[in-house]
């Protein structure tokens, strides 16, 4: 290795941060006060292509055929791996950014454009990749990949904020469905018995998907919303719909509950007389596979800097994120930050307000300089980045999250 591809220390890392931070308080705070929604990230996708811009980046936007995400890429002074962080940046109906995603956006630009201050002659290539349309099923980042985004990417890292800090947490394989149930319009006063209620069809249908949270294991979860019902009181509905998630450990499990979901929505269709069919509103996330080799580079990276992080427990409450399919194709991490009070739900009010505080911008700014140190160990440690592939290739199941 020459002498100019030595991985930089992380005070180095820190410093550049420290000189990034206004920006990135700034792009992160322009984010957070003009939420988008998935696939309308329009806004968030020029102010960080902008910043990626001046900072030294080839950008390309659109990317992969969705109009909101984008390769941002600097190319070191010789061949090498390709490393890729991952920005996140759009919102939650009604909520905003009560996941946290103007953190994620800003922090993972902030972590890139200091690894290429810090080590302007790295090997391989540094790239940003802004994946959009994470929340509500959106699948941006399985989108991207079946585009071929990340052919060739060898890694990729993120960091998401919450309430705890730790290096690595299971994700549930989640299913995206929407039961739509049709039935026959009538006068619900004069000739109710002439029309047969969708909606009657729809409630009967999460009432018996109430019976059969008794007969699932544990680590299940069944959860959805009335998303049509009608449009007038004294209409019998026609149409209805429940959009509901199916969650569990690996997809294989969760396949079979959707066969399940289905035969309930076809029981109760019969009984209400009325047609039901199921259908998915988005491709189904995998399990997640954390890292661990690249993980615990993230973890200790935090804690010289003085943030208490630890391993995530494997058995431990858990959503779902399109991060889980592309774990399966390449070694990834998705290490958690504290940026609330402990116990702070996600995607809440408390959690949105939370990420835009001072206190949250600072931990951002750790996250940043750990992701940045393990971008620079990939680019200039061949040993490194072996020890990740060789885990990857190793993990025929979910990876525990033990460190």
């Amino acid at each position: 290795m020459s002498e100019s591809a030595a991985p930089p220390p992380l005070e180095a890392l820190s410093a550049e941060l420290a000189t990034l931070r206004p920006r990135m308080d700034a792009v992160s705070l322009a984010i957070h006060a003009r939420p988008e929604l998935k696939f309308a990230e329009f806004h968030a996708r020029e102010l960080l292509t902008g910043w990626l811009a001046q900072a030294g980046f080839a950008v390309r936007a659109p990317a992969g055929g969705v109009e909101t995400a984008f390769v941002a890429v600097h190319e070191g002074t010789s061949p090498g791996p390709r490393v890729a962080v991952l920005a996140e940046y759009d919102a939650l109906p009604g909520i905003g950014h009560g996941c946290g995603h103007n953190l994620i956006a800003a922090g993972g630009a902030a972590a890139a454009i200091a690894v290429v201050r810090a080590l302007p002659e790295h090997p391989g290539t540094v790239a940003v990749i802004g994946t959009p349309g994470e929340e509500m099923g959106g699948a941006g980042k399985i989108r991207l990949a079946e585009a071929g985004v990340f052919d060739g990417v060898d890694a990729a890292v993120m960091f998401h904020p919450g309430d705890r800090s730790l290096t690595a947490r299971p994700g549930l394989a989640a299913a995206h469905l929407r039961a739509a149930f049709t039935g026959v319009s009538a006068h619900a006063s004069v000739s109710p018995w002439e029309g047969r209620s969708a909606l009657a069809g729809a409630q009967l249908f999460l009432h018996a998907l109430d019976a059969m949270r008794q007969f699932v294991p544990p680590t299940v979860r069944l959860h959805g919303i009335v998303s049509a019902g009608g449009q007038a009181p004294n209409v019998v509905p026609a149409d209805a719909a429940v959009d509901l998630y199916v969650r569990d450990r690996t997809a294989a499990s969760v396949e079979a509950l959707v066969e399940r979901v289905r035969a309930a929505a076809e029981g109760a269709a019969l009984a209400t007389g009325t047609r039901a069919r199921v259908g998915e509103t988005g491709p189904m996330y995998a399990e997640r596979r954390n890292n661990l080799v690249l993980a615990e580079r993230f973890g200790e990276a935090v804690r010289a800097l003085g943030v208490d992080i630890a391993p995530g427990d494997p058995d431990g409450p858990a959503g779902s994120s399109d991060i889980g399919n592309l774990s399966h194709l390449l070694p990834v991490i998705h290490p958690y930050i504290q940026i609330a009070d402990t116990g702070t739900p996600g995607h809440s009010v408390a959690l949105r307000e939370a990420a835009a505080t001072p206190f949250a911008h600072e931990r951002t700014q750790v996250a940043a300089a750990g992701l940045a140190r393990v971008v620079a160990d990939l680019l200039t440690r061949p040993e490194f980045l072996a020890a990740a592939r060789a885990e990857f290739r190793g993990a025929s199941r979910p990876v525990p999250c033990r460190s």
